[in-house]
Protein backbone atom coordinates (compact mmCIF):
# COMPACT_ATOMS: atom_id res chain seq x y z
CA UNK A 1 0.00 0.00 0.00
CA UNK A 2 1.43 3.37 -0.87
CA UNK A 3 2.27 5.09 2.15
CA UNK A 4 -0.12 8.19 3.37
CA UNK A 5 -3.06 6.94 0.76
CA UNK A 6 -6.20 5.09 3.46
CA UNK A 7 -7.96 2.24 2.71
CA UNK A 8 -10.95 3.01 0.12
CA UNK A 9 -10.06 6.33 -0.70
CA UNK A 10 -10.74 7.84 -4.01
CA UNK A 11 -8.05 7.69 -6.82
CA UNK A 12 -6.33 11.15 -6.88
CA UNK A 13 -7.90 11.62 -10.75
CA UNK A 14 -6.28 14.77 -10.80
CA UNK A 15 -2.85 14.12 -10.49
CA UNK A 16 -3.76 11.26 -13.15
CA UNK A 17 -5.13 13.67 -15.57
CA UNK A 18 -2.16 15.96 -14.97
CA UNK A 19 0.21 13.53 -16.21
CA UNK A 20 -1.59 11.97 -18.54
CA UNK A 21 -2.58 15.20 -20.43
CA UNK A 22 -0.06 18.05 -21.04
CA UNK A 23 -1.41 21.56 -20.31
CA UNK A 24 -3.53 23.32 -22.92
CA UNK A 25 -0.70 25.93 -23.63
CA UNK A 26 2.09 22.85 -24.21
CA UNK A 27 -0.57 21.08 -26.55
CA UNK A 28 -1.37 24.06 -28.57
CA UNK A 29 2.55 25.20 -28.90
CA UNK A 30 3.48 21.29 -30.00
CA UNK A 31 0.72 21.70 -32.69
CA UNK A 32 1.58 24.88 -34.06
CA UNK A 33 5.32 25.09 -33.51
CA UNK A 34 4.74 28.02 -31.43
CA UNK A 35 5.10 31.82 -32.75
CA UNK A 36 7.99 31.18 -34.35
CA UNK A 37 6.59 27.99 -36.01
CA UNK A 38 3.28 30.44 -36.94
CA UNK A 39 5.58 33.08 -38.28
CA UNK A 40 8.00 30.57 -40.31
CA UNK A 41 4.65 28.85 -41.98
CA UNK A 42 3.08 32.13 -43.26
CA UNK A 43 5.92 33.74 -44.50
CA UNK A 44 6.21 32.11 -48.03
CA UNK A 45 2.69 32.57 -48.52
CA UNK A 46 3.22 36.50 -47.61
CA UNK A 47 6.11 36.41 -49.90
CA UNK A 48 4.29 35.23 -52.62
CA UNK A 49 1.77 37.43 -52.66
CA UNK A 50 3.73 40.55 -51.97
CA UNK A 51 6.30 39.39 -55.11
CA UNK A 52 3.19 38.51 -57.71
CA UNK A 53 1.84 41.95 -56.73
CA UNK A 54 4.83 43.54 -57.33
CA UNK A 55 6.11 41.96 -60.02
CA UNK A 56 5.12 38.46 -62.12
CA UNK A 57 4.33 35.01 -61.26
CA UNK A 58 7.57 33.28 -61.58
CA UNK A 59 9.78 35.38 -59.27
CA UNK A 60 6.55 35.47 -57.19
CA UNK A 61 6.82 31.13 -57.07
CA UNK A 62 10.97 31.48 -56.85
CA UNK A 63 10.89 33.47 -53.63
CA UNK A 64 8.78 32.00 -52.05
CA UNK A 65 10.08 28.71 -52.68
CA UNK A 66 13.57 29.95 -51.63
CA UNK A 67 12.12 31.12 -48.60
CA UNK A 68 10.37 28.22 -47.76
CA UNK A 69 13.77 25.95 -48.39
CA UNK A 70 15.68 28.85 -46.23
CA UNK A 71 13.81 28.80 -43.75
CA UNK A 72 13.78 24.63 -43.58
CA UNK A 73 17.78 24.75 -43.31
CA UNK A 74 17.91 27.21 -40.80
CA UNK A 75 16.12 25.10 -38.70
CA UNK A 76 17.90 22.12 -39.55
CA UNK A 77 21.25 23.78 -38.73
CA UNK A 78 19.76 25.20 -35.19
CA UNK A 79 18.37 21.22 -34.56
CA UNK A 80 15.48 22.65 -33.17
CA UNK A 81 12.03 19.98 -34.91
CA UNK A 82 11.27 20.53 -38.90
CA UNK A 83 8.12 19.06 -38.85
CA UNK A 84 6.33 22.37 -39.54
CA UNK A 85 8.78 23.73 -42.10
CA UNK A 86 8.98 20.50 -44.22
CA UNK A 87 5.19 20.50 -43.95
CA UNK A 88 5.00 24.31 -45.11
CA UNK A 89 7.88 23.49 -47.82
CA UNK A 90 6.15 20.79 -49.22
CA UNK A 91 2.52 22.67 -49.50
CA UNK A 92 4.39 25.75 -50.85
CA UNK A 93 6.51 23.47 -53.56
CA UNK A 94 3.05 21.96 -54.46
CA UNK A 95 1.46 24.93 -55.29
CA UNK A 96 4.53 26.50 -56.79
CA UNK A 97 4.85 23.82 -59.32
CA UNK A 98 1.56 23.96 -60.28
CA UNK A 99 1.19 27.58 -60.68
CA UNK A 100 4.34 27.37 -62.38
CA UNK A 101 3.12 25.13 -65.26
CA UNK A 102 -0.06 26.27 -65.64
CA UNK A 103 1.04 30.39 -65.82
CA UNK A 104 -2.10 30.90 -63.37
CA UNK A 105 -0.93 32.43 -60.06
CA UNK A 106 -4.47 31.31 -58.40
CA UNK A 107 -3.25 28.00 -59.00
CA UNK A 108 -0.75 28.24 -56.10
CA UNK A 109 -3.67 28.08 -53.94
CA UNK A 110 -5.38 25.27 -55.68
CA UNK A 111 -3.89 22.47 -53.53
CA UNK A 112 -4.74 24.14 -50.26
CA UNK A 113 -8.18 24.10 -51.16
CA UNK A 114 -8.35 20.18 -52.27
CA UNK A 115 -6.57 19.60 -49.71
CA UNK A 116 -9.28 21.47 -47.19
CA UNK A 117 -12.49 19.72 -49.13
CA UNK A 118 -11.18 16.72 -48.58
CA UNK A 119 -10.13 16.88 -45.28
CA UNK A 120 -13.39 18.63 -43.88
CA UNK A 121 -15.06 16.32 -45.91
CA UNK A 122 -13.53 13.30 -44.53
CA UNK A 123 -13.92 14.63 -40.74
CA UNK A 124 -17.77 14.74 -41.07
CA UNK A 125 -17.53 10.87 -42.48
CA UNK A 126 -15.86 9.80 -39.54
CA UNK A 127 -18.55 11.63 -36.98
CA UNK A 128 -21.04 10.08 -39.46
CA UNK A 129 -19.72 6.92 -38.90
CA UNK A 130 -18.90 7.22 -35.57
CA UNK A 131 -14.80 6.86 -35.92
CA UNK A 132 -14.67 10.65 -34.81
CA UNK A 133 -11.36 11.93 -36.84
CA UNK A 134 -10.63 14.28 -33.60
CA UNK A 135 -10.26 11.42 -31.17
CA UNK A 136 -8.12 8.95 -33.23
CA UNK A 137 -5.69 12.63 -34.10
CA UNK A 138 -5.78 12.84 -29.79
CA UNK A 139 -5.28 9.09 -29.65
CA UNK A 140 -1.99 9.88 -31.43
CA UNK A 141 -0.73 13.43 -30.44
CA UNK A 142 -1.69 13.04 -26.87
CA UNK A 143 -2.63 10.42 -25.37
CA UNK A 144 0.46 8.53 -26.74
CA UNK A 145 -1.79 5.91 -28.60
CA UNK A 146 -3.94 4.90 -26.35
CA UNK A 147 -7.89 4.68 -27.26
CA UNK A 148 -9.27 4.13 -24.05
CA UNK A 149 -11.86 7.37 -25.79
CA UNK A 150 -13.81 4.43 -27.17
CA UNK A 151 -14.97 2.72 -24.53
CA UNK A 152 -16.53 5.72 -22.87
CA UNK A 153 -20.05 6.66 -24.89
CA UNK A 154 -19.55 10.45 -23.59
CA UNK A 155 -15.73 10.69 -24.87
CA UNK A 156 -17.31 9.50 -28.01
CA UNK A 157 -20.05 11.69 -28.33
CA UNK A 158 -17.70 14.56 -27.39
CA UNK A 159 -14.99 13.81 -30.03
CA UNK A 160 -18.20 12.92 -32.57
CA UNK A 161 -19.55 16.89 -32.04
CA UNK A 162 -15.63 18.27 -31.87
CA UNK A 163 -14.96 16.20 -35.26
CA UNK A 164 -18.37 17.83 -36.80
CA UNK A 165 -17.60 21.49 -35.55
CA UNK A 166 -13.97 20.91 -37.52
CA UNK A 167 -15.37 19.75 -40.76
CA UNK A 168 -17.90 22.48 -40.51
CA UNK A 169 -15.14 25.10 -40.14
CA UNK A 170 -13.02 23.63 -42.61
CA UNK A 171 -15.38 23.49 -45.41
CA UNK A 172 -16.58 26.94 -44.40
CA UNK A 173 -12.87 28.34 -44.98
CA UNK A 174 -12.50 26.82 -47.67
CA UNK A 175 -15.36 27.58 -49.39
CA UNK A 176 -14.45 31.23 -49.18
CA UNK A 177 -11.20 30.23 -50.81
CA UNK A 178 -12.79 28.39 -53.22
CA UNK A 179 -14.98 30.97 -54.05
CA UNK A 180 -12.41 33.44 -54.78
CA UNK A 181 -10.58 31.17 -56.79
CA UNK A 182 -13.35 30.72 -59.12
CA UNK A 183 -14.00 34.63 -59.19
CA UNK A 184 -10.20 35.22 -60.12
CA UNK A 185 -9.83 37.24 -57.11
CA UNK A 186 -6.00 36.44 -57.16
CA UNK A 187 -4.83 39.22 -54.46
CA UNK A 188 -8.34 38.16 -52.48
CA UNK A 189 -7.56 34.80 -52.61
CA UNK A 190 -3.73 35.29 -50.95
CA UNK A 191 -4.83 37.58 -48.34
CA UNK A 192 -8.02 35.08 -47.58
CA UNK A 193 -5.16 32.24 -47.50
CA UNK A 194 -3.39 34.27 -44.64
CA UNK A 195 -6.46 35.13 -42.85
CA UNK A 196 -8.32 32.00 -42.98
CA UNK A 197 -5.16 29.98 -42.19
CA UNK A 198 -3.67 29.73 -38.70
CA UNK A 199 -6.66 31.96 -36.54
CA UNK A 200 -9.67 29.47 -37.34
CA UNK A 201 -6.86 26.67 -36.37
CA UNK A 202 -6.18 27.76 -33.11
CA UNK A 203 -9.23 28.65 -32.03
CA UNK A 204 -10.51 25.06 -33.13
CA UNK A 205 -7.42 23.86 -31.08
CA UNK A 206 -8.30 25.87 -28.13
CA UNK A 207 -11.58 24.63 -28.11
CA UNK A 208 -11.17 21.13 -28.41
CA UNK A 209 -8.41 21.00 -25.69
CA UNK A 210 -10.04 22.62 -23.44
CA UNK A 211 -13.38 20.81 -24.08
CA UNK A 212 -11.79 17.48 -23.94
CA UNK A 213 -10.00 18.09 -20.32
CA UNK A 214 -12.91 19.05 -19.10
CA UNK A 215 -15.16 16.02 -19.97
CA UNK A 216 -11.66 13.99 -18.86
CA UNK A 217 -11.53 15.72 -15.51
CA UNK A 218 -15.70 15.04 -15.23
CA UNK A 219 -15.42 11.93 -15.89
CA UNK A 220 -16.29 9.25 -13.16
CA UNK A 221 -13.54 6.60 -12.47
CA UNK A 222 -14.75 3.13 -13.29
CA UNK A 223 -14.18 0.95 -10.26
CA UNK A 224 -11.95 -2.34 -10.54
CA UNK A 225 -13.23 -5.23 -10.39
CA UNK A 226 -13.30 -7.07 -6.89
CA UNK A 227 -12.66 -3.35 -5.39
Amino acid sequence: MTTGQHPGAEPRTDAMDDERLPSIAEQMADQLGGWRGLVESSIPVVVFVLANIIGELRPAVIASVAVAVAIAVVRLVQRRPIRHAVNGLFGIAVGAGIAWRTGDERDFYLPGILYGIAYGVALLVSAAIRQPIVGWIWSVLVAKGRSEWRDDPLLVRTFTRLTVLWGVVWLAKVGVQAGLYLAHQDTALGVARLALGYPPYALLLLITVWTVRRVTRQSTPQPLPGA
